[in-house]
């Protein structure tokens, strides 16, 4: 008997279909945000999200470098401060398909905590205003 050559295990198409997926949901409310944002003539937020995730990508990518050839890294403040400025969907990206600042939990917990705080902030931006000025009309 031959055994088949390469044969693709179905966890491994998942996987990245998983990811993939997750990205598309935690995106799901900034996009939300800014379509809402565009539609009343207000881009700044677009181009803060596609300006700090270029950057963010970027600047992975250098520290990522840097970090196989010794060489000078870029500090994680600074990480951080891209990805709060909108940053983050970019650096989520670098952090998966370049596998880097993926391991150190104490960078991870940061880089989450900004995550959420996005999250909450267009959740409130989209619903919440809503609900605070219904209940302030009772």
């Amino acid at each position: 008997m031959k055994a088949e050559p390469h044969v693709r295990r179905s966890g491994s198409v998942r996987q990245p279909l998983l990811k993939s997926l997750g990205f598309v949901l935690i995106c799901l409310l900034p996009a939300l945000g800014i379509l809402r944002l565009a539609g009343q003539g207000n881009y700044w937020p677009l181009f803060a999200y596609l300006l700090g995730s270029l950057l963010a990508f970027a600047l992975y990518m250098h520290d990522k470098r840097r970090a196989l050839r010794s060489g000078w890294r870029t500090p994680e403040a600074r990480l951080h401060l891209v990805e709060l400025l909108g940053g983050w969907p970019g650096a989520l990206l670098a952090q998966q398909s370049l596998r880097h600042k993926t391991r150190k939990l104490s960078f991870q917990l940061v880089f989450w905590l900004i995550v959420i705080a996005h999250q909450v902030a267009w959740f409130d931006y989209l619903y919440l205003q809503r609900l605070y000025r219904l209940l302030s009309q009772l």
